[in-house]
């Protein structure tokens, strides 16, 4: 079922409780990376282009319901108006007389940020009459939180049974193309998982493997692959009590004709100091080296067979992302998304995204997503709580 969006009603005049997820992150007053906040910039200037008051909530971090100073969202409010090239003021509350105050006194088209709205103990735990408190600032409710919409939370969720719900542009996008992926994909179909766990990998496998042509395995999930497949990975990370999970994909993929489990054949290793890297067949890493990334050889399979793909998912780095030079997997498998020819590519997972940015191809993604776990959750096949709040589109 679709869900109604902005552009379904009317918000002229409206107050509108924008939900974002603007958890970023700052460094001496620097913001590390804006991507999220760019990705919002549609719907506010939507809101913005029909005199709406748009009063902005997001939470930042995990500051486990206290006042944190360095998690505040003024800085959030600051880089917000060098994007949308005007005044974005903020409150040092979500609720109470102040921010009131602040509301009353906005004209159409403006832009109000509220505090981190995780100061609050009360948001997490989807307290109905912070809820109302909430709602209480608004005639209606935009989320355009994808990030946190697998979060039963006040803003994510409860403010919903107070106003009416609909999605923004964001939300729009992300529905739309993780939908398709995990419910009727264009085939053939490929499978990019990497990241640390298969723990974490295994609800996606088995919903999507139905629909998948190829799936292809990297990362630290690859290492348990391997070992159930019986080959020495040293002192790479393993899930030993995956191993039987992992030889259950494996017989699936077996049974299935029309499934290729493409998996490492080269990779990238190093010693317990780190000071000495190689590049070996998975037949041959010697005792205490880890895997940290794939190998050439692995990477051009992947190419190939990726080629006459119509439609790619890609969540989890396929090698350890955060250390340099063993990001080198992640960012060519960026590129090879990049060049294929008339397919469509979604990459969810912060990691993944930050892949992507780093190769320097994110225009040329068909979309990628600005949510993690909802992201996950999504391409599991589950329903997230702070979507299915929000009203559905009759056709």
């Amino acid at each position: 079922m679709q869900k109604q969006t902005i552009r379904d009603i009317d918000v002229t005049g409206q107050r509108v409780f924008l939900r974002v997820d603007y958890n970023v992150q700052f460094d001496d007053g620097a913001i590390l990376d804006d991507f999220r906040l760019r990705e919002s910039l549609p719907t506010i200037r939507f809101l913005e282009e029909r005199g709406a008051k748009i009063i902005i909530c997001s939470h930042r971090g995990r500051p486990g319901g206290r006042v944190v100073e360095e998690l505040r969202n003024e800085p959030v409010a600051r880089h917000l108006s060098t994007l949308l090239g005007r005044t974005v003021k903020s409150v040092r509350d979500c609720i109470g007389p102040e921010v009131e105050h602040a509301v009353a006194g906005m004209q159409p088209g403006e832009v109000l940020l509220l505090e981190n709205v995780r100061f609050y103990p009360e948001e997490e735990a989807n307290d109905r009459e912070f809820s109302r408190k909430l709602a209480s600032l608004a005639d209606v409710f935009v989320s355009d939180a994808f990030g946190t919409a697998h979060r039963a939370h006040a803003s994510v969720v409860g403010i919903a049974e107070y106003l009416p719900g609909v999605a923004g542009l964001l939300m729009e996008r992300e529905l739309d193309y993780l939908g398709r992926v995990a419910e009727n994909p264009e085939r053939p179909f490929a499978i990019i998982l990497g990241g640390a766990k298969v723990s974490e990998k295994l609800a996606i496998l088995r919903n999507l493997s139905e629909h998948a042509d190829l799936i292809c395995i990297g990362g630290g999930i690859a290492n348990t692959f391997l070992k159930a497949q019986g080959i020495d990975v040293g002192a790479s990370l393993v899930e030993d009590e995956r191993i039987e999970d992992a030889l259950e994909i494996m017989r699936l993929a077996a049974r299935r004709d029309d499934l290729r489990l493409l998996m490492p054949t080269d990779v990238v290793i190093a010693n317990a100091a780190g000071e000495r890297i190689n590049t070996v067949s998975v037949n041959r890493i010697p005792p205490g080296w880890r895997i940290l990334d794939l190998g050439r050889q692995t990477l051009d399979d992947i190419r190939e067979a990726l080629a006459p793909m119509k439609t790619v998912v890609w969540n989890g780095p396929i090698g350890f992302f955060e250390r340099p030079p063993f990001d080198k997997g992640s960012i060519d498998v960026a590129r090879i998304l990049a060049d294929l020819v008339g397919a469509t590519t979604v990459v969810g997972g912060g990691e993944t995204a930050a892949a992507v940015a780093r190769a320097g191809v994110s225009d040329r993604i068909s979309h990628v997503s600005t949510g993690g776990g909802a992201s996950l959750e999504m391409l599991e096949g589950k329903t997230l709580p702070g979507v299915a709040v929000l009203r559905d589109r009759v056709e």
